[in-house]
């Protein structure tokens, strides 16, 4: 048994406790002492340059696994390491082994054992050579040493998680992953453990082992070998929420499994164990807050042939398999959904009762609301029977009514308290179960859940066909309007996938018609209204905006499947901003597009659909189509004046249909941001839109590659006659000092150009350049940001000329950029001057200490023409703000806007500060946030906001920095002055107009 053993946990391990010296001296005893014992040589060479990893090879093969497990413990021995010999010595034991087997037999019946989906019968338990090489990266170390690591599985339900866990425990039992890093991996189910009563980690352990008399001390002797396994961790009580105080380090003490788990996780008990944690789509907050990630891995579930071999298995005859497996690869939605193996046996069951009642599958596959209705519906009519009985119409009615009640108390697990608050009496949990649409859950015997949340949500959705939410038992339960607005919204609850969805295809045509047969009736026209009015609502009120998720309300009218009300729908709206990840995204969002002919305001990404196309990949026919709808609402929606494209990436033929439409004479755009975007180095066939749009007043480029031919040809364009492009953005587009020439040529001959921003390039010498362009009596340009553009102090001397010769530029951005307080004096040499014409100077993070704001007060004092100045992110300090309140107090002050955020300021300088607000007739916004001001501070400035004299407006600071007696001050401040807004929002504050 030993050798067998040690051959599978490998050498390596023990090789890597002995320090780099130790090791070294591990070579010369190996070699002295296969000399001694007369074996055979391992070449010299090999075992002098081996690394730990290889010399454990190398003995493996030259020598028996018995021998060369002796030859090392006498090795070991002969240095002295004690606790190598020890630990040697105790896995002689066979404890491993044993525990091994019992793992093995454990998750081999689990895996056997009956499951809805059955899909043990389908598929190996044995982890494949690319699984176990996956699994086994996630715990290799990524750094040097053997830190512990904490992997996350993360994926929705069904996906396939637990099946991945069963799977690893059952490779780990027969040593095909972990070998030289697990001497034992425990797998916890936070669902099981959660009903326990309070116990310790070694009685947790022991529960796991085969015998009562489980080795507690020798599984933990060596804690860096332990991995243990959570699953479904949403289902632990409370979370992570424990004080330090109340966690546990002691393996024998008992306590609820709540803190027990929670010791674990956090580390205070057993810190080098390894870690690794399954939980659904959205991570819990406090698993993030508290507990140290390694590593997130998302299972994929089933691809393509995995789906391929499921169907075949499921229909057994091949003819209606390939029939139902080519319709549903027709439909990119119900594709998608196969991936998670329990849906896939839905959309399976689903298709396979429709034929065995002669129906048309293709209706079935319209719609992903066709399924599920489909499925649910079959499930409460008996078999042969034309239509439901009165019981099964109100248990599926008792069903939907407990579904919406879980929905919006974000319930999932059910007792029999809720089936009967709800509908369901005693006799028809059986029936129900026996439908198996309701699943007993855990161990307990009175706990019941869906059989999957997507069934729960189509039931929820069809309790609004059916009910008012008037007539719900929970008052929680909330109207169709608030639903879909809900669902529309970016932040909306986490598990609702495709409540929205299930609701508005349940509207359809089709569905209407099962409806009726199979309750008689359904309120679909009054939610048809509501949907209306709720579309109406959002684009009266300048929607979708930041708060709401467009592709949301695509999915919705997609899932429709009613031309009309969709054409009718869309152009409700008046902004859209959506983001593309996959096929489904592209589908979805060309359908409803294509409708499209009132948005004034779209951006969108797309990924992972557009690859970059060689001999090898093309994009497909029907992808180009919806491409094609997508682009096309440049030239059918005659309001669309803004347009946004991000994080994309662009095939050719894309590309150049994109910009085919941007071409178009119905194209009226009048902005055009590109951000991160890659369009395989055709740039100048967009640049050629510049001679087609005369309404294009703003262009942007951001985080996208421009070389030096793409911006010579961008500046032929803009200087074309026609043109009319006032507002230029290049920031991060990897301009170097050389792309200056042709800037200031632009900047020189362009007599349009009012606003040019190339912040977050490397452009330091070729500033000059631009400075000398911009000294000339023609330039119009009024707005010039050179924010982190590697600029120096002496770059100042430049810019300082600029601003004395030129009337034009009135808001300049200098920010983070090394300027210092020598270049900074270098500009206000021409600040000083009374001509000096520009209204707004920001020198946020330049390096400026309390030294240079003594240059900036005189010029605060000489130039009425300043008007706003942001100096954040400096360390000017106290002595530095009282510099500048002395200017700011002098009558000659036109200050207005003044940014003072993160300068390292404390409550000493406050009485300074209010004494600008009491005496400054001008300064209407003060930015103080991120700075270690106190009550007494904040009372100072309070008193000054009093004043009958200030003409504050905006203060700049973050109540929650503060304690309960501030902030209180604080609150009172602002309600007792309308006109004065407290905020942290440094987007409203310090902020200038454009």
């Amino acid at each position: 048994m030993a050798a067998s053993f040690f051959s599978d946990f490998g050498l390596m391990w023990y090789l890597e406790e002995l320090k780099k010296e130790e090791f070294r001296k591990f070579k010369e005893h190996l070699k002295q002492m296969t000399l001694h014992l007369e074996l055979k040589q391992i070449p010299w060479t090999e075992v002098k340059k081996a690394s730990r990893e290889e010399l454990a090879n190398l003995l493996i093969k030259h020598y028996e696994e018995q021998q060369a497990w002796n030859i090392t413990l006498r090795i070991f021995q002969k240095m002295d390491r004690k606790d190598l010999c020890m630990k040697v010595m105790r896995e002689r034991t066979g404890y491993t082994k044993t525990y091994q087997a019992h793992a093995k037999q454990k998750f081999s019946h689990l895996w056997s054992s009956k499951s809805v989906t059955e899909i043990h019968l389908y598929f190996e338990e044995e982890v494949k050579q690319e699984e176990c090489d996956h699994l086994d990266r996630l715990f290799a170390p990524k750094e040097t040493g053997k830190q512990p690591r904490t992997v996350v599985i993360q994926g929705p339900q069904g996906i396939g998680k637990t099946t991945l866990l069963m799977k690893l425990m059952m490779a780990w039992s027969d040593n095909k992953i972990f070998r030289d890093k697990f001497l034992y991996t425990f797998y916890f189910c936070c669902r099981e453990l959660r009903e326990l009563a309070p116990m310790s980690l070694a009685d947790l352990i022991s529960r796991e082992w085969p015998d009562p008399a489980a080795p507690i001390t020798e599984i933990v002797s060596q804690p860096e070998r332990l991995l243990f396994v959570i699953d479904s961790f949403e289902e632990l009580k409370g979370g992570l929420n424990e004080p330090d105080s109340d966690l546990c380090g002691d393996l024998m003490e008992k306590r609820p499994v709540q803190v027990l788990l929670s010791s674990l996780l956090r580390r205070k008990m057993l810190p080098e164990a390894s870690l690794l944690i399954a939980v659904k789509p959205v991570c819990p907050k406090e698993l993030r807050d508290q507990v140290t990630i390694s590593e997130i891995y998302q299972p994929r579930g089933f691809n393509e042939s995995d789906r391929l071999v499921y169907f075949c298995c499921f229909f057994k005859d091949p003819k209606r398999a390939m029939e139902a497996f080519n319709l549903v690869r027709e439909s990119e939605q119900l594709f998608s959904i196969c991936q998670i193996p329990l849906l896939c046996w839905i959309l399976c069951t689903s298709l396979k009762q429709e034929m065995q009642k002669g129906k048309d599958l293709a209706l079935t596959c319209q719609s992903t609301t066709s399924v599920y209705s489909s499925f649910v519906f079959n499930l409460f009519t008996h078999e042969g029977a034309e239509g439901p009985t009165p019981q099964s119409q109100h248990q599926l009615k008792a069903l939907c009514s407990l579904a919406a009640e879980g929905m919006w108390t974000d319930t999932f697990e059910f007792c029999e308290d809720d089936l009967r608050r709800n509908g369901v009496i005693d006799a028809d949990i059986p029936v129900l179960l026996g439908t198996k649409i309701l699943l007993k859950y855990g161990e307990r015997e009175s706990s019941y859940v869906f059989l999957h949340v997507c069934i729960q949500e189509f039931c929820a959705a069809l309790f609004y066909l059916l009910k008012s939410h008037l007539d719900h038992p929970h008052p929680a339960v909330r109207c169709v309007q608030e639903l879909l607005v809900a669902n529309f919204e970016k932040a909306r609850r986490a598990h609702w996938i495709f409540l929205g969805c299930f609701l508005t295809g349940l509207l359809n045509k089709k569905e209407q018609e099962k409806l009726d047969a199979f309750f008689g009736f359904q309120l679909s026209q009054e939610i048809k209204q509501q949907f209306h009015q709720c579309l109406k609502s959002l684009g009266e009120r300048g929607q979708p905006q930041g708060q709401v998720d467009s592709l949301a309300i695509f999915y919705c009218l997609f899932e429709m499947q009613d031309p009309a009300f969709v054409k009718q729908a869309v152009n409700l709206l008046q902004e859209a901003k959506f983001h593309i990840i996959d096929n489904a995204d592209l589908v979805v969002s060309a359908y409803c597009l294509k409708y499209c002919s009132s948005l004034r305001k779209l951006c969108f990404s797309v990924q992972n659909v557009f690859e970059k196309e060689d001999e090898h990949s093309s994009t497909s026919d029907y992808s180009l189509i919806c491409w094609h709808h997508i682009c096309s609402v440049l030239t059918t929606s005659g309001h669309l004046r803004e347009l946004q494209v991000q994080d994309s990436t662009l095939s050719e033929s894309t590309f150049v249909t994109w910009c085919n439409q941007l071409r178009h004479p119905s194209c009226r755009l009048q902005k055009l941001g590109i951000n991160n975007v890659s369009f395989s180095g055709q740039s100048a066939l967009l640049f050629e839109v510049l001679f087609y749009q005369p309404d294009l007043k703003y262009l942007s480029f951001t985080l996208t590659k421009l070389s030096r031919d793409d911006i010579r040809c961008l500046c032929d364009a803009l200087n074309y006659p026609a043109g009319n492009v006032k507002e230029l953005g290049l920031v991060n587009c990897h301009l170097s000092p050389i792309d200056c020439e042709v800037l200031a040529g632009l900047l020189t001959n362009n007599k349009k150009l009012t606003y040019l921003n190339v912040s977050c390039n490397q452009l330091d010498t070729g500033v000059p350049l631009l400075c000398e362009a911009l000294c000339s009596p023609d330039t119009v340009l009024v707005y010039l940001m050179l924010a982190f553009c590697h600029l120096s102090e002496q770059c100042c001397e430049y810019i300082s000329e600029m601003l004395l010769r030129n009337k034009s530029v009135r808001y300049l951005d200098l920010g983070a950029n090394v300027l210092k307080d020598e270049g900074l004096k270098t500009l206000c040499e021409a600040l000083k001057r009374p001509d000096c014409c520009l209204d707004s100077l920001c020198l946020v993070k330049c390096f400026i200490t309390a030294a240079g704001c003594e240059d900036l007060a005189s010029a605060l004092i000489n130039n009425q023409n300043l008007k706003i100045l942001q100096i954040g992110c400096n360390e000017i300090g106290d002595v530095g703000v009282q510099l500048l309140c002395r200017a700011l107090t002098h009558p000659d002050c036109r200050l207005e806007i003044l940014g003072l955020e993160e300068c390292g300021l404390t409550s000493a300088c406050c009485k300074d500060l209010a004494s600008v607000l009491t005496c400054s007739k001008n300064l209407q916004q003060l930015n103080l946030t991120l700075n270690a001001l106190d009550h007494t501070g904040v009372v100072a400035l309070c008193e000054a906001l009093r004043h009958p004299e200030c003409a504050l407006q905006v203060l700049g600071l973050r109540k929650t920095d503060f304690d309960e007696e501030t902030q209180a001050l604080l609150t009172a401040e602002e309600e007792r002055n309308p006109n004065l807004t407290i905020t942290d929002d440094c987007d409203t504050i310090t902020r200038v107009e454009i």
